[in-house]
């Protein structure tokens, strides 16, 4: 993922406070089989320390693949936006020889999959994830030979994911002067499609940390 110099995470704590914020759904990457194409499976996950945990049914085909080679990638991209051309014109710039671009936060984790098939590992990592999803504890227990979930354990395979790597992009025009930021960023509010309110968001809060980007 190419990331400019004005597109970077600011710190450490950016990138880790958007993922605590709710992105919890991302894109699993993992390097096909001989012969074969990479494989990706869209999942939820949560973090657990150095590691991310997911689980995914026993019939997918991406088992085999994880196996021959560990090596994954999760992509979350969240908060994205287009931006139209005249929204981009610089003082002086005729409004149609603006030039569009894309507004968007992704974090990518690079690491190993290590497979979990023990019947109580599973159940301890399903545990962990229903404390990120269902913190209210509003879930029967899980445990290996208990209804409702005991009997479910033997269709998941779990996968705890080993970070050793984190790339984290904010692209949200930070290069550009300040007034233009806080414009578009009002064009996106008062557009208010899709995901054009997050984004405005997110401008506005680079914009206030960053103010005039300086190289």
């Amino acid at each position: 993922m190419l990331i400019q110099p004005w597109d970077a995470s600011l710190d450490e704590a950016e990138w880790r406070t958007w993922i605590a914020e709710g992105h919890d759904f991302g894109l699993l990457s993992v390097n096909g089989l001989p012969g074969h194409p990479p494989s990706t499976v869209p999942t939820h996950f949560s973090c657990d320390g150095p590691h991310i945990l997911i689980h995914l049914a026993r019939p997918n085909p991406v088992w085999q693949a994880i196996a021959h080679d560990p090596a994954v990638v999760l992509t979350v991209i969240g908060d994205y936006a287009f931006v139209p051309g005249p929204w981009r014109a610089g003082p002086g710039t005729p409004p149609r020889d603006g030039v569009p671009t894309s507004y968007y936060t992704a974090v990518q984790f690079t690491g190993r999959a290590q497979i979990v098939d023990d019947p109580e590992a599973k159940a301890e990592l399903l545990r962990r994830q229903l404390a990120h999803f269902q913190p209210d504890g509003d879930h029967a227990p899980v445990a290996v030979g208990r209804p409702p979930y005991g009997r479910m354990l033997s269709g998941i395979r779990g996968l705890r994911l080993e970070v050793a790597d984190v790339l984290a992009k904010f692209k949200y025009d930070d290069h550009k002067p300040v007034e233009h930021r806080g414009a578009v960023a009002d064009h996106l509010t008062e557009r208010g499609q899709g995901l054009d309110a997050p984004a405005a968001l997110q401008q506005r809060r680079r914009l206030d940390r960053i103010g005039t980007w300086k190289p």
